[in-house]
């Protein structure tokens, strides 16, 4: 009995050691890194609701309603009265693979990023109110999507 445990053994070292002299692969691993074409997409999203709140707060929710991620459109998430600004810190846009929304347990499709922004409140011209956070953006098939920000 201890003999044909003996030749596994022998079997798998030499398996280990054959596997060990491969072809050695150059370079140096890395992290996935946020693409030029990404950050792009990102601060376009931003750039047009911010456009769109400079044109009031019809076009500005218009633009949300266009730009929701396809799959969570029946949110319920109340926006503020008047226009949002939203001032992404790019600088901190990074991909986040494993979030879910809140109440979900579905990663939504595409590629999912996370970035620190400044959300301030405007109404009549004045500013009402300023929240620093995180807002996720989707990037799916060439388009920036998001879940319309909520002022907590």
């Amino acid at each position: 009995m201890a003999e044909p445990v003996a030749r596994v053994a022998a079997a798998v070292l030499c398996l280990l050691a054959l596997a060990a002299c491969g072809p050695k692969v150059t370079g140096t691993a890395l992290p996935l890194k946020v693409t030029e074409v990404e950050r792009e997409l990102v601060s376009s999203y931003f750039a047009a609701l911010n456009e769109a709140g400079g044109q009031g707060a019809a076009k500005q929710r218009e633009l949300l309603a266009d730009t929701q991620h396809p799959d969570f459109r029946d949110g319920d998430c109340k926006l503020p009265n008047g226009t949002i600004k939203v001032e992404p810190s790019l600088s901190t846009l990074r991909l986040d693979p494993d979030w879910t929304p809140p109440g979900e347990d579905e990663h939504p499709r595409g590629v999912v990023l996370v970035v620190a922004v400044t959300l301030t409140v405007v109404q009549d011209g004045a500013e009402i109110g300023t929240q620093i956070g995180s807002q996720h953006i989707v990037l799916l098939n060439g388009k920036a999507y998001g879940f319309a920000p909520c002022a907590n």
